[in-house]
């Protein structure tokens, strides 16, 4: 964990590498979220950061990494007064984003992949993905709604 200056005020960096196993991801996940919480970057009881934290990190270990035990997963959490930003950065060969299937169409309702990067969107103000697909980059600014306060007060 680092403190350093940023454009309004210190902000709180950490950086984790994981080994390229799903029984890793509860684990980090649990201690990140402890300190952004701690850290007043992430509110107690929203989720929204955690979700899609959680979701990056089981794309990047299953589908980039192929759970190579030889690989890892690269975790860098930025906390500032108003926002959080995540950056999770795997040793895949990339996929192009176009290509990934659209999990709301009638044909793949029932896939029981391809929900990830939806909930990663609809969970955080901005994804990107870099390099090829190896880099997906996550920012909260916040007092933003949460998603599901967001579908609560969505007019009918």
């Amino acid at each position: 964990m680092t403190i350093v200056d940023g454009q309004n005020g210190p902000c709180i960096e950490l950086e984790h590498s994981l080994p390229s196993q799903v029984a890793a991801i509860s684990p980090v996940v649990d201690k990140l979220m402890v300190l952004l919480r701690g850290c007043g970057c992430v509110p107690e009881g929203v989720s929204d950061v955690e979700i899609a934290l959680r979701e990056a990190l089981a794309n990047a270990i299953i589908h980039g990494n192929r759970e190579d035990p030889r690989k890892h997963v690269h975790v860098t959490c930025r906390c500032e007064p108003d926002e959080v930003s995540i950056t999770v950065k795997d040793e895949g060969q990339g996929f192009e984003i176009n290509k990934v299937a659209d999990p709301t169409a009638p044909e793949n309702i029932g896939f029981v992949h391809g929900r990830g990067i939806y909930l990663m969107k609809a969970f955080m103000d901005e994804v990107r993905f870099e390099e090829g697909g190896v880099v997906v980059h996550m920012r909260k600014r916040a007092g933003q709604p949460a998603a599901k306060d967001v579908q609560k007060n969505r007019p009918e």
